[in-house]
């Protein structure tokens, strides 16, 4: 599997150390001790380098949930059956979710991507239609064999770029669902950071300690089933989901067009870490909103040499963990371009 799939992204290295430190010192001169402002000044740093302007404004949000169902999820890898996923597109597009409860409260706009959900959807305003034709109803089951062709991987990663080339706004929030994703994420967490699987693989929706032993089996089976899938490409397309790959389109995408991607939990996080496999640079425009209660979801954050910026205990998924931290993008803005100077201000500096 050849990598075409790089991206270009717009601002060279050059300029965006330059930026950085330009940055930083518009920060250094607010009317504040130096540094004061703790991690949020790191994040107004962050945002001004992925955005490419010493003036960062969010504007448009736009939070996508990808969803799809995985042929893994008849072996009882999650507590939940795997018609949960419809349902809960449903009860998306209906706004009855947590991440529609979060969406309208902060203002973002709520997309919701069918990337292989196993059924058929009436038009909704809501509904983005990003079926992979042969994987209509989902991927097939990685414990036997590859989830997905590597024509349907790639078919999946380019409607996630096409989705966000016609989106609006400078920035992506993700979210996800998919009854066994946390399976398919924990495979290509083994895969691609070398973690040993029970490092990797958590309950998921609830499982208790039989099913999390029978889960792990079944990952077991998958890891055995698709050794030669080394690549992150070929990882993706054996171990992964098509929400997965579809999220993985989206932020080469977002990164390619000077987006911030806020990005939620681990499925999440699975996405991220394959796009990044491929272009390291795509980081700079990551801002990881959490690390969940996942098993492996910290060690994978270690990983790729991030900090999240909430620690609530979550599991939920959606998207949800990422609209929690939007505000938080919001202020970092907002201390850089409102904030008074010790000039402005007329406020003293330390002497010492």
């Amino acid at each position: 599997m050849n990598t075409d799939l790089e991206t270009t992204l717009p601002l060279p290295t050059g300029d965006r150390d330059a930026l950085r430190l330009r940055v930083q010192s518009q920060l250094d001169a607010k009317t504040k001790p130096l540094g004061a402002l703790g991690r949020l000044e790191s994040l107004t740093v962050q945002l001004a380098v992925a955005l490419g302007t010493d003036q960062p404004a969010l504007h448009a949000p736009q939070m996508v949930v990808f969803a799809a169902d995985h042929g893994m999820a008849a072996r009882g890898v999650s507590a939940y059956p795997a018609e949960v996923t419809r349902q809960m597109v449903l009860n998306f597009l209906a706004g009855g979710a947590a991440v529609s409860v979060l969406a309208r409260q902060h203002g973002l706009a709520l997309t919701v991507a069918d990337c292989g959900v196993a059924a058929e959807f009436e038009p909704h305003p809501m509904l983005a239609r990003l079926k992979v034709p042969g994987a209509e109803r989902g991927t097939a089951d990685a414990s036997r064999g590859p989830a997905m062709s590597d024509t349907q991987c790639r078919t999946a990663i380019a409607q996630g770029r096409r989705l966000v080339a016609g989106l609006p706004g400078n920035v992506l929030l993700l979210g996800e669902m998919g009854i066994a994703n946390t399976s398919a994420a924990a495979l290509l967490m083994v895969r691609l950071t070398g973690e040993p699987l029970g490092a990797c693989t958590g309950r998921g929706t609830g499982l208790d300690d039989a099913g999390l032993a029978a889960k792990r089996a079944v990952l077991a089976e998958a890891l055995a089933a698709n050794a030669q899938a080394t690549h992150p490409l070929q990882a993706l397309a054996a171990l992964g989901g098509l929400e997965i790959a579809t999220m993985v389109g989206a932020v080469q995408q977002a990164a390619a067009s000077g987006r911030v991607v806020v990005v939620d939990g681990f499925i999440t996080t699975a996405a991220v870490a394959v796009a990044a496999a491929l272009q390291p640079a795509v980081l700079a425009h990551c801002v990881f909103a959490h690390c969940s209660q996942e098993t492996g979801h910290s060690r994978w954050l270690k990983h790729l040499g991030v900090q999240a910026l909430l620690d609530l205990d979550l599991r939920l998924g959606e998207g949800s963990g990422a609209a929690l931290a939007w505000p938080l993008l919001e202020s970092a803005c907002r201390v850089l371009a409102e904030m008074a100077s010790f000039a402005s201000a007329g406020v003293s500096q330390r002497t010492s």
